[in-house]
């Protein structure tokens, strides 16, 4: 039979298992909105090539904005798949100081200083990721920025903006 000290004990370690949950949950959550982004910026890349196929060759403002937008939106997409290969990898060191919490108290090991390490490793993955995932978004906005400014200098001029059909 357990005693109150014992099931103490056991509910304290089963919290602390359960902690790393929230960091999970909050790099699952980066993870899906990241993906996400990905997306568009692929998405985005494929958009430019037929755009760059019908440019005229005299037309160097247009044949310079989409250059522009493509290195950027490829610049995007490099950072993005970076970026979650460094969630993937907070999960992971989360889902390991969960477990190694586990198992430190089961087998009674002296060894505390393990689930800290992977944790502040994984805190530290999840901090540079969401410093990439700043960084990125000021880069799609400066080249949303940027189209604007062509788009209105087009307006501006009275030339059209061609699309192709």
């Amino acid at each position: 039979m357990t005693s109150p000290g014992d099931l103490t004990a056991t509910l304290g370690v089963l919290s602390a298992m359960i902690t790393p949950a929230v960091l999970i949950l909050a790099s699952g959550s980066l993870i899906l909105t990241t993906s996400s982004r990905l997306i568009r910026a692929v998405d985005r890349v494929r958009e430019i090539l037929p755009l760059m196929e019908t440019v005229e060759p005299n037309d160097a403002s247009r044949r310079a904005m989409l250059m522009n937008q493509l290195s950027k939106t490829t610049m995007r997409a490099r950072m993005l798949q970076h970026t979650l290969s460094l969630l993937y990898t907070a999960i992971g060191l989360f889902v390991a100081t969960s477990v190694s919490i586990g198992v430190i108290a089961l087998l009674s090991l002296q060894l505390a200083w393990i689930p800290l390490l992977l944790g502040f490793v994984g805190a530290g993955l999840l901090f540079a990721a969401s410093m990439l995932l700043i960084y990125e978004s000021r880069i799609a906005i400066r080249a949303l920025y940027a189209e604007m400014d062509y788009i209105t200098h087009l307006a501006s001029s009275g030339a059209r903006a061609s699309r192709p059909q």
